[in-house]
């Protein structure tokens, strides 16, 4: 059996029109975009084609783009940059406790530098309370970061009521879009958030390459320091083929969204079907009616996560236990913990199973019972 690819929340192929792109890029674009010779003016031009792509694609105007190394990068700039400059109108943020590391661990920085931050409780689906959003906020909040979806078991947040529960208030209002860009509508001129970060990996773009949506009229500390590049908001010569790329997977996204859509739901009822006519026990982690398509988290009652992997691995199967971040570590998944409490079972025995493009029927079904057989043979060990 061919190996078969289901970790695509981790990591997306590059798309081959993408890989055209860059390439073509790299062949007859030379010059530094900061350069005001023709050369300069040529890689600069392909910079702003991007960014105007990207900021139409989000009702945004092309000024409010800048690019990024990627999502955590993005999450940095947002966080740190909003907390540094706004830190005169108080020191309190708000976020969730299912955020990826990315925003987590940036807002445990901002803590020891003597910022406090409440982290929202999600209920069973993974979903936060609008109601304590709300009861947590002060005349000191000066920032609150709620991803968009959640890397893991792909529940949505309900961002436009937040957006708009922001609005009269001071706080700037963050967002991280990494996996949710390109299957959710994200337009910022019909909700009023202030920043957006993605990263290009997780459509079929580049790796290392992303973007910042700051809102006209949002202040940010730089943290980088050097060139004027980005607006000020970025020091550093800027990754012309990559940026050349990212435009174009946003392109593709555009095109091909609600076929993508389409796509994924399909996959998911075609692995759930297999793994039905195989009678596994398994549960869904998420929210059944708000979900991104692509992420399908399961339970698996009596197997061993660590196990489980290794036998899928070895079965020709990748999956994963959750964030790719973390993925080398034994340590119970912070986002199920959230959920279902510390000692839960679900903690222990979820993986997360993500689809992307290259796959076909034949693949899911033949997953499906890979998965089916692995957890039928890791109980009944159990059992012995």
């Amino acid at each position: 059996m061919d190996p078969i690819y289901l970790d695509h929340a981790a990591t997306t192929p590059i798309d081959p029109e993408v890989l055209e792109v860059m390439t073509e890029t790299y062949k007859r674009v030379i010059g530094n975009p900061s350069s005001i010779h023709s050369f300069g003016r040529q890689a600069r031009k392909v910079i702003d084609d991007a960014r105007d792509t990207i900021a139409d694609y989000i009702g945004a105007k092309s000024r409010e783009i800048v690019f990024t190394g990627g999502g955590t990068e993005g999450d940095n700039m947002a966080i740190i940059g909003a907390a540094l400059a706004n830190r005169q109108f108080g020191k309190h943020i708000i976020t969730t406790k299912v955020e990826h590391h990315g925003v987590f661990r940036t807002c445990e920085y901002l803590e020891s530098l003597g910022f406090v931050v409440d982290y929202l409780d999600v209920d069973r689906s993974g979903r936060i309370s609008v109601a304590e959003l709300k009861e947590k906020l002060r005349d000191d909040t000066i920032l609150v970061s709620i991803m968009y979806g959640n890397n893991e078991v792909g529940t949505v947040q309900p961002i436009r009521e937040i957006a708009h529960l922001l609005a009269p208030h001071r706080a700037l209002f963050h967002t991280d879009t990494v996996q949710a860009f390109g299957t959710e509508n994200m337009n910022v001129k019909e909700m009023p958030i202030d920043l957006l970060s993605m990263t290009g990996h997780k459509i079929g773009g580049p790796k290392g390459i992303g973007f910042l949506y700051i809102r006209d009229g949002v202040s940010l500390a730089s943290i980088t320091h050097g060139g004027d590049q980005e607006r000020k908001h970025r020091a550093g010569t800027q990754n012309v083929p990559a940026i050349a790329g990212l435009g174009r997977a946003v392109e593709l996204v555009r095109a091909r969204r609600s076929e993508r859509i389409e796509r994924y739901l399909k996959e998911r009822r075609a692995l759930l079907e297999a793994l039905d006519a195989e009678h596994v026990a398994y549960r869904i982690n998420g929210n059944p009616e708000h979900f991104l398509p692509q992420i399908l988290n399961l339970y698996f009652p009596g197997t061993n996560i660590e196990t489980l992997l290794t036998r899928l691995d070895l079965s020709g199967v990748a999956v994963s236990s959750g964030s790719a971040c973390t993925a080398g570590s034994v340590e119970p998944s912070h986002v199920l913990t959230a959920m279902f409490g510390p000692d839960a079972p679900e903690t222990r025995s979820s993986v997360r199973i993500s689809f992307g493009s290259g796959l076909n029927p034949e693949q899911i079904k033949e997953a499906g019972h890979v998965i089916a057989r692995s957890v039928r043979e890791l109980i009944g060990v159990g059992q012995d």
